[in-house]
């Protein structure tokens, strides 16, 4: 359907704003300014919510979260190549391997295959909701200095418009778990909006 190719189109578009994340290390050959949580956080948000697809045989989360995670998964790899403190972060990359396989190993042996779906939905839901509302101390940053610099506009925009058309499309399928955790994306997005139209870029200052 239309709100399908909508929502991937979106989502794939919020997704590659990490590309310049990626040309900035490859061009750089460094880390520097470029945090590594959320793209560990996003990959595996994008792991859970590709089962959460396969068990509902739902061909857009598949494909959206399947791209999403091997891009994060690039972005990991290539932070992981460039950064010094090589062990801090792949540390961090075992550590999400290991709650990613005991989360696959809870979900197939020890819950039914009944209620499994609604389990796995509800642990995304709660993840995402997590993900969405932990921008909120740069914001609460963004009032203190009067500055914008740390927020990106094009991720607003495409946050915004995957996560309308994410919540269009949960309640077009009358799922709550894709419905509730994109309202807070939706939320944000408009206090980021704001943030931008209050504090002009000419307006800023430095930190």
């Amino acid at each position: 359907s239309v709100l399908a190719g909508l929502c991937l189109a979106a989502t794939l578009a919020m997704f590659a704003t990490g590309l310049s994340d990626l040309r900035q290390m490859l061009a750089t050959k460094s880390v520097e300014n470029i945090q590594f949580l959320p793209f560990l956080t996003t990959d595996a948000n994008n792991v859970g919510w590709l089962g959460y697809g396969c068990l509902k045989g739902d061909g857009t989360l598949i494909t959206v979260n399947a791209i999403g995670a091997a891009l994060q998964t690039l972005y990991i790899l290539v932070y992981l190549y460039y950064s010094p403190a090589k062990r801090s972060v792949l540390l961090q990359i075992l550590l999400l391997l290991a709650v990613v396989v005991t989360g696959c190993g809870y979900f197939a042996h020890l819950v039914d295959r009944g209620t499994r779906l609604a389990r796995l939905g509800l642990f995304c839901s709660v993840f995402t909701i997590t993900m969405y509302l932990s921008p909120l101390a740069d914001l609460a940053k963004v009032v203190r200095s009067k500055s914008t610099r740390c927020l990106s506009f094009p991720l607003t925009v495409t946050t915004f418009v995957a996560s309308t058309s994410w919540t269009l499309y949960g309640l077009q399928l009358h799922d709550p778990y894709i419905t509730v955790p994109n309202v807070p994306g939706i939320v944000t997005s408009l206090v980021r909006f704001w943030l931008f139209r209050w504090y002009r870029p000419g307006q800023d200052k430095p930190y």
